[in-house]
Formats: structure tokens, C-alpha cells, sequence
């Protein structure tokens, strides 16, 4: 009768640690997607409407993406057992929204081709992980913690539109990481919501369940589209989202070549172009949600959040534009007061490993405030010039002469 008690009360144990296994890192799985929905895929459907897309068109445009980086994320987290979180191109979809009102449909898709394939083969000749693996470290910390150091600023930045909504995340959060830090970001979303709700600000009359359906595109090729659409896309897409993505990893100590995620996320934008999908990449701001203590405390099981994204992404993608409208219903406070208070523990370590080595401190910091400064030129954000500040700045000072002791 004991050894049946013991029995039962170690499985009960097990069942409960692996519950709290999964839990945290699928909260935190659905706390990325939802900021993606919520916060940028409103790009979309602008870029969607400037270009006159018709509604079929725009549903499988919705349906390729969210499949796509549901598939490669779950590939990839799965293979290299790391939470490797796949995402679209959100500068990429900025940049045409100014190109595609007058370049035909058909050529963008072309230009969507030649784009994939050209990260395809970036993937297979290894180049750009021995770029990654040049940056300095510091340098690399400073580049994230510039990234999304404007999250968490706009983590407050909505109390002046909404102050109670914001106060009470706050103090929730302030409360629940003194009590139970795993699982702090999951009580303040569900806190958030009971309180839209109570407030009855989430209104989803309106939103009915429908599948989506992918529509062919006949791609055409033109040296306009290569060089006005395609060219631009790569570079944007390279600079500003596989860039910081490959350094969120490195941050949180994953060592996951960037050779096959280029390769395989490339072969998914080829795939998935001839419906809509511009560019698939690894994600930078809302993969720092799930690669770091906050998922789980043991970094071999944040991969789960990897698996739990890639699931969310292909359910909303074979609903389509219907899932993507009900997150965008959810007031704009609430999705940067959120986001901005999940990433808090990834701007502080970064910041914290930026200023480690008193002697690239400087160089750091320059990085740091060139990249939070977000200057566009030559229509390359922030991300880029901030780590060619950094990087200059790092051969000026240190690159000629022998480290000298601080």
C-alpha cells in the first residue's frame, strides 16, 4: 500500500514537471506570435491594399507566410533542439508597400523567386556564419540590446494612452516576478486580458472562423523587378532580420550555424513565393521572448518554444486572414505593454554583457545607441548602421594595436 502511495506521488511529480516544462515556454511561444500579429502584420494588409491585391489574393498571402515560418520553425527547432523562431521579413514587407502599387504582381512574385534563391545559396557557401562569427561579442550585445531597447520603452510609452491598462501590467508583473518569476509574463497576459475583457474591449463579433486557400501566381522575371524589388528585398531581409536574429541566438548561447537556417528558410520562401510569401528569416524581437530564462530556466528545453510557435503559425495559417484579424483586435497598449515587459530580462542581459569588458565598453555603447537611434539611410534601417558604427569605432580604437589592460 506505501510502495503504491510512493508510487503515485512520484508520477504525480513527474506529470507536474513536465507540465511546468511546457508551460512556460509555450506561453512564451504565444506571446511571440501574438506580437507579431498584433504589432507588424498590419503591414501586410497595407501593402496588401496600396498594391490592390484582391482578397483571395491577400488570404494566401497570409496563408504562405504563417505555413511557411510554421513549418521551418518547427524543422529547425526541432533538428538543433534550440528555440530557433522563424518569422516574415517585417522590414522587407515596409519596403514593398513603396514598390509593389506600381510593379506588377507577377514580377514581385518573380522577385520573391530570385530573392529566396539568393539566400538559398548564401546558406550553402557558409560566408555569412563566418560574418556572424567575426562581430565581437560586445558588439553583438550592444546591436541587440539597441534592437529592443524601443520595446521596452513603449512598454510605458502606452500609459499615456492608456494608463490603467499599463499600471496594472506593471505592478502585476512586479508582484508575480517576486512570487513566481517562470511564470510572471503568463499572469500578466491573462491578467491583461480579464481586464479587456471586464472592460469589454475585445470585440470579435465581427470575426467568423473561415479557412484560407493558396492562389497560384504565375511568377514573370524582368531586370526592373530584379534590381528594384529582389536586390533590396535580399538586403533588407539580410541586414535587418537574419543579421540580429543569428546574434539574439548567440546571446542566449546557442550555437546553431547560420549556414542551414539560411538554407532551409530560404528553400521555404521559394516554396511558399508562387503564393504571396516574400521572405522568410530567422525573427530577432520576437524570438528574444522564447530564447531566454523567462521560457525556462534550462536552455535545452526552449527549443519546445520553437515547436509551440511553428504549431501556432500553421493554425493561423489555415485560417488565415480570420486569426490575424482576431489578434489585431486586441488594443495596441496592451500588445507593447506585453511585449515590452517580456523582454525586459533580454535587454538587461544584453546591456549587462554589452558594458562586461571595460575595454570594448565604449565601442558597445556606441553600437548600442546607434542602432537604438534607428537611423534609415539608403533605405537600410538602424540594425545595419549601428553595427557598422560599432564595428568601425572597434577598429579605430583596438584593431592596430595590442589590447592594453584596463
Amino acid at each position: 500500500m506505501q510502495t503504491s502511495s510512493t508510487s503515485s506521488a512520484v508520477n504525480g511529480d513527474r506529470r507536474q514537471a513536465r507540465w511546468r516544462d511546457l508551460a512556460a515556454p509555450i506561453t512564451a511561444a504565444f506571446i511571440s506570435v501574438l506580437v507579431n500579429y498584433g504589432g507588424t502584420f498590419v503591414l501586410v494588409f497595407q501593402a496588401a491594399q496600396l498594391a490592390q491585391l484582391s482578397a483571395a489574393q491577400t488570404a494566401s498571402w497570409v496563408w504562405s507566410l504563417s505555413i511557411g515560418v510554421g513549418v521551418t520553425g518547427i524543422w529547425l527547432s526541432y533538428r538543433y533542439r534550440a528555440p530557433v523562431i522563424t518569422a516574415w521579413s517585417t522590414p522587407g514587407v515596409a519596403f514593398l508597400a513603396t514598390v509593389m502599387p506600381h510593379t506588377p504582381y507577377a514580377e514581385v512574385i518573380g522577385a520573391y523567386i530570385v530573392s529566396a534563391i539568393a539566400f538559398i545559396l548564401l546558406g550553402m557557401s557558409g560566408a555569412f556564419e563566418r560574418l556572424v562569427r567575426l562581430i565581437p561579442g560586445g558588439i553583438a550585445a550592444g546591436l541587440l540590446a539597441g534592437i529592443l531597447l524601443q520595446f521596452g520603452v513603449n512598454a510605458f510609452g502606452g500609459a499615456s494612452a492608456d494608463p490603467l491598462l499599463v499600471a496594472v501590467l506593471l505592478l502585476s508583473y512586479a508582484v508575480l516576478r517576486r512570487f513566481t518569476a517562470r511564470f510572471a509574463v503568463v499572469g500578466i497576459m491573462l491578467i491583461g486580458l480579464a481586464l479587456l475583457l471586464a472592460q469589454g474591449r475585445i470585440d470579435g463579433q465581427g470575426i467568423a472562423l473561415a479557412l484560407a486557400a493558396p492562389v497560384f501566381e504565375m511568377p514573370r522575371f524582368s531586370v526592373a523587378s530584379l534590381l528594384g524589388v529582389a536586390l533590396p528585398l535580399f538586403l533588407i531581409t539580410l541586414t535587418g532580420q537574419y543579421m540580429p536574429g543569428m546574434l539574439v541566438l548567440r546571446n542566449d548561447g546557442y550555437q546553431v550555424s547560420a549556414n542551414p537556417i539560411l538554407t532551409v528558410t530560404g528553400l521555404g520562401s521559394l516554396l511558399m513565393a508562387p503564393f504571396g510569401a516574400h521572405a522568410f528569416n530567422v525573427a530577432a524581437i520576437t524570438a528574444a521572448i522564447c530564447t531566454g530564462k523567462d521560457a525556462h530556466a534550462d536552455p535545452s528545453k526552449r527549443y519546445v518554444a520553437g515547436l509551440a510557435c511553428g504549431v501556432l503559425y500553421i493554425l493561423v495559417g489555415i485560417f488565415g486572414v480570420t486569426l490575424a484579424s482576431l489578434f489585431m483586435v486586441l488594443p495596441r497598449p496592451f500588445i507593447t505593454a506585453l511585449a515590452g515587459l517580456a523582454l525586459l530580462g533580454a535587454i538587461g542581459n544584453s546591456l549587462a554583457q554589452a558594458m562586461a569588458d571595460v575595454r570594448m565598453r565604449e565601442t558597445a555603447l556606441i553600437t548600442f545607441l546607434a542602432t537604438a537611434a534607428n537611423v534609415t539611410l539608403l533605405g537600410v534601417g538602424g540594425a545595419l548602421w549601428g553595427l557598422a558604427a560599432g564595428l568601425a569605432t572597434h577598429g579605430l580604437m583596438h584593431g592596430w594595436r595590442k589590447p592594453v589592460a584596463p
